[in-house]
């Protein structure tokens, strides 16, 4: 990585502080864009970055934190214009010094919460990219970001339109999240798998609220991690704004910092030469320190991280045409209420992951996978596991997708391999690997074993980790291949002994052709579940299985004190479940759910039977209410 050559001999990079501060310091007009400064008065702009070199900063970020085509639309000026002039001064003043393009937020909230969409926002960052690369940035710094989708489109523009070194900076509330809800785990886990050359937070809070959020972050992240907080809250004092923490106290949080395991360090809002300077002298004397980071097996959606192994995870299995008939139809019929109804009963059903298959030859599969996956992700929290034998479909939803999913799947072909490893590294997707190859499926648990080596051994070759492999060790069924059975558990607990990965099996296919296949398909989960499996794929809406989890979970001491299991017992109170008529879904359950396209006519139908104000008063408010709850509770976001 380029950076690594600028470290200082203390092993520290040391970034720049404020740019806005500054230029209110010296005049900066209310409402007047700071990114024209680099055009209408460049002096200006080279004196406070020669400012920060003075102050010992290694990095000097360019004044190009807004420069995109939205928020220059009306100031006269152009996205390469405002970026070339940037890159230009910060180069004059940097001298053998490295140079920041720096890039912010578009300015527009994405979809769902807003109109602005994924390929919008990449292609306004990639106009940025390459306005910034061609300048001569040296680096690219993606900051501020509150929005986890919106700095995947970042980077990825970032790494598809230049060969530059990319970091990226997210910025977190008092609740411990962004924005839109993803946490500091959930950051690292999707945007260190994304490739990023270093990770961290910059704004949010004063540097002491930062503190245990890097304390989270450090625990996982696998790159260098940057903080660069604002000195402290900021208050109107005569009309200016003043932040409440001096460079000295800010440099000894700084290096308080470093001594946790930042090894880049910088200002943001507030902060001036002279807290830069604070830092240089504080760290001084000071050796990086490189704490142990944990390696997990997980997967995310924008909000929620699922960690195999903790516990026993369910894959919800109902999202997929074979063998459901309403199920084929909505596809073909381009009827995604359906499909979304499936997922919200799967989560409410205990579902931690979302198996998504749409796969019908009547469709155009890439296409309706791609709004499937936007649709499932703004409505259910739960991460998604992509499901296709076709390549193309892989990628499109992996692109598109705001988490960091599962692929599912691939397996000891060296063709699918080498068609499935470069997207599962380029999106750093978790991939299931199947335990099968040219010759079909081994008979004998031993050789599924040997497979599932060499299909670790070949996504280490792309610069995959062991982590993110989950096996299959195959599920075929009692009535036909009734000896081999038992080779699949073998399978299970061989892969976790010899290979210690992950592992999943799709549980209902050992029942196929037998009566009573519940009691077949609850018996052989909790077989599979003592030999080690972590992800079984189930329907999460056969209650018999999901209790064989939940008991499972107590009786092998995962469930401490059997919370989870005597919740789950209090909330369903041993009722079956029970199916609901077509249409008889109530009004109050859609608006907890998201069902915008459900709303509308129900609330028509009812109001062939109610006043409107019964409707408010019944159904709306109630919702509104609890969805409120949810979200403060952060349940919702």
């Amino acid at each position: 990585m380029m950076m690594n050559k600028s470290f200082k001999a203390d092993g520290f990079l040391l970034f720049d502080g404020g740019m806005g501060t500054m230029l209110q310091a010296v005049g900066l007009s209310m409402g007047e864009l700071p990114e024209s400064c680099n055009i209408k008065n460049p002096d200006m702009i080279l004196n406070i970055h020669k400012a920060y070199i003075a102050a010992g900063a290694d990095v000097i970020t360019t004044n190009t934190f807004g420069a995109n085509r939205h928020k220059l639309k009306d100031s006269g000026c152009s996205v390469d214009e405002v970026i070339r002039n940037g890159v230009r001064i910060a180069k004059e003043a940097a001298g053998d010094k490295l140079v920041a393009h720096d890039i912010g937020p578009i300015g527009q909230l994405m979809e769902p919460y807003g109109t602005l969409s994924f390929q919008d926002a990449y292609d306004t960052f990639k106009e940025q990219v390459i306005a910034g690369a061609s300048a001569g940035a040296d680096l690219i710094l993606i900051e501020t970001m509150s929005d986890i989708y919106e700095a995947k489109a970042a980077i990825l523009a970032a790494k598809e339109n230049s060969n530059l070194p990319v970091i990226c900076t997210m910025t977190f509330q008092e609740d411990g999240r962004t924005l839109t809800g993803s946490d500091p785990m959930t950051m690292v886990n999707i945007i260190s798998n994304l490739g990023v050359d270093a990770l961290g937070v910059n704004c949010s809070l004063g540097p002491e609220d930062i503190i245990p959020l890097l304390a989270r972050i450090l625990e996982y992240s696998p790159v260098p991690v940057i903080v660069q907080p604002n000195a402290g809250l900021p208050t109107l004092i005569d009309g200016k704004t003043v932040f409440d923490i001096g460079p000295e106290i800010f440099g000894q949080y700084m290096a308080d910092m470093a001594a946790m395991g930042a090894v880049i360090l910088g200002g943001c809002c507030g902060t001036t030469p002279e807290h830069i300077k604070a830092i240089r002298k504080a760290i001084s004397g000071l050796k990086p320190v490189r704490p142990e980071v944990k390696k997990v097996t997980a997967v995310s959606s924008a909000t929620t991280t699922v960690v195999l192994g903790e516990e026993v995870k369910i894959i919800g299995e109902r999202i997929n045409p074979t063998g459901k008939k309403k199920l084929k139809e909505a596809l073909i019929n381009n009827d995604m209420d359906y499909l979304l109804r499936e997922a919200v009963a799967q989560r409410d059903a205990g579902a931690h992951i979302l198996d998504v298959n749409v796969g019908l030859p009547e469709i155009d599969e890439k296409a309706i996978m791609v709004k499937a996956v936007k649709e499932l992700q703004s409505i259910v929290n739960l991460p998604l596991q992509l499901d296709s034998v076709r390549p193309e479909v892989v990628e499109a939803a992996a692109r598109v997708c705001s988490g960091r999913p599962i692929i599912n799947s691939v397996n000891g072909e060296v063709k699918i391999m080498e068609a499935i490893f470069p997207i599962a590294k380029k999106y750093g997707c978790l991939v299931v690997a199947l335990t099968l190859d040219e010759k079909g499926i081994p008979e004998k648990a031993e050789d599924r074993l040997k497979i599932a080596g060499r299909i670790v051994r070949k996504a280490e070759e792309y610069g995959i980790d062991r982590e993110a492999i989950i096996v299959d060790c195959l599920v075929l069924t009692a009535s036909a291949q009734q000896k081999e059975v038992k080779e699949t558990i073998k399978a299970v607990a061989l892969i976790k002994e010899k290979l210690g990965l992950k592992t999943t099996l799709g549980v209902s296919n050992v029942s196929f052709g037998l009566p009573d296949r519940e009691l077949l398909n609850r018996t052989f989960l909790a077989m599979a579940l003592t030999a080690g499996l972590d992800a079984p794929i189930l329907n999460p809406m056969a209650e018999a299985m999901v209790k064989t989890v939940k008991a499972y979970n107590v009786l092998w001491n995962i469930d401490r004190e059997a919370r989870d299991y005597i919740r789950s017992c209090s909330l369903s109170g041993d009722r079956p479940v029970v199916k609901e008529k077509e249409g008889s879904r109530d009004l109050k359950k859609i608006i907890i759910d998201g069902m915008k396209e459900e709303a509308a006519p129900m609330v028509r139908q009812l109001l062939t039977e109610l006043d409107g104000m019964k409707i408010v008063d019944g159904y709306l408010i109630p919702a509104l209410d609890i969805v409120g709850q949810k979200y403060e509770s952060g349940e919702i976001f």
